[in-house]
């Protein structure tokens, strides 16, 4: 059996079923917290968790901001590609260094961009 790949265009979702949309939207904050807690599948992020979450996406949109893929950004700037993901995707949190090295990079660009073209 072949996988395919379905997109949703976030302009045109797929009505929900009238008597499904009825229960949803009579549900109560806190009902909808609850059922959250209550996910097997879907267990709430630790602090960690969240940390690492944080930390990858402003990685992330710093590399995409200068339009780079992550092989560009980790070539140009000189960082393990595996690292690179692994921070990007929440799986490590980044060291202090790391971090400080991002926000040079967000803050002085050009100046990262001369200290590592010498």
């Amino acid at each position: 059996m072949s996988k395919g790949r379905f997109f949703l265009d976030p302009n045109n979702l797929p009505a929900l079923d009238p008597d499904f949309e009825r229960r949803m939207n009579a549900l109560s904050p806190e009902q909808i917290e609850q059922n959250a807690l209550d996910d097997p599948d879907n267990p709430p992020w630790t602090e960690e968790e969240l940390d690492r979450g944080v930390a990858g996406r402003k990685v992330r949109l710093l590399r995409q901001s200068l339009g780079l893929s992550q092989p560009e950004f980790a070539e140009r700037y000189r960082i393990n590609l595996a690292r690179l993901r692994d921070i990007e995707q929440g799986r490590t949190m980044p060291d202090s260094a790391f971090l400080a090295y991002i926000t040079v990079i967000e803050t002085e660009r050009e100046a990262v961009d001369r200290a590592l073209a010498s």
